[in-house]
């Protein structure tokens, strides 16, 4: 009886099980592997590999810059209205230059002065022309069709002049009477000559159509000096004032004109970018 319920008991799990087993398999979705059809390539033509664009610009033609050569005269305002304003002073001073080479300028001054001097021991009267003649050098980088100039140059100076004693003090170390009245000389030295170097700076600066305005300064140095006898040179034209030694200081302020004789193509080279790559 025992063993009888035992093999049912078996037959009846193995029957569930068979229902288990037979109900999972309608409900299981079989997958069917279905082959994809190839797709038909269209026949293209094979692509070509396009070059990298490359951005170049076209070359820059700068028109020729035409420099002007040619001489520029003019006049030193300074001495020449000084005489209005000093009624001990009488003078001129003409002023040239001649473009070289694109850089360098002859450059020279011509001039008289009459001046009297009134120290405290001596008054006297230089009278005499002078000339000046060097170098300027233009260290100005001028635009298209500018002509300004800041200069640097060198001179070498002669002057060829007369002194005129007009009165004189005798010194005294013992002033128990006073001062001593000036003396009236009226004597006169010609044929009295002066040497020097002198550096010069300026401006000239174009203003309008062949017109320029400038403005200089002049360090001296006076290398030769034939004196008077009796007294020193207080004043030598074109020198200016001695200050009892070799230094001296001079100034100008010009207005010129220029006259152009020649011209000159200055090339500019073509300006070329190197192209960007994408």
């Amino acid at each position: 009886m025992r063993h009888t319920l035992k093999y049912t008991f078996s037959f009846c799990l193995l029957f569930s099980m068979f229902l288990v087993q037979a109900q999972e398999t309608p409900t299981t979705a079989t997958k069917e592997i279905v082959q994809e059809k190839p797709k038909l390539s269209t026949k293209t033509e094979p692509k070509t590999a396009k070059p990298a664009i490359q951005e170049t610009q076209k070359d820059t033609i700068v028109p020729p810059k035409i420099d002007r050569y040619g001489l520029r005269v003019g006049v030193d305002l300074y001495k020449l209205t000084r005489g209005l304003y000093d009624k001990d002073y009488k003078g001129v001073e003409f002023v040239g230059d001649f473009r070289l080479t694109k850089k360098y300028y002859i450059a020279a001054e011509l001039g008289f002065e009459d001046k009297t001097t009134d120290d405290d021991r001596l008054n006297s009267t230089a009278t005499g022309t002078y000339i000046k003649a060097g170098f300027d050098y233009n260290t100005y980088q001028n635009w298209l069709d500018m002509e300004n100039l800041i200069t640097i140059g060198l001179r070498g100076g002669f002057s060829n002049f007369s002194q005129q004693l007009n009165s004189y003090k005798i010194y005294n170390p013992n002033p128990y009477w006073g001062e001593q009245p000036a003396i009236v000389s009226g004597e006169k030295f010609n044929g009295l000559t002066a040497a020097w170097m002198e550096v010069a700076l300026g401006i000239k600066a174009k203003v309008f159509n062949n017109i320029f305005v400038g403005f200089g300064v002049q360090l001296k140095l006076l290398a030769m000096n034939n004196k008077p006898s009796g007294f020193d040179n207080l004043y030598i034209p074109g020198f200016n004032r001695t200050y009892d030694g070799s230094f001296g200081v001079g100034f100008n302020y010009t207005v010129s004109y220029f006259i152009p004789l020649y011209k000159k193509k200055v090339i500019v080279p073509e300006i070329k970018e190197v192209p960007k790559k994408k």
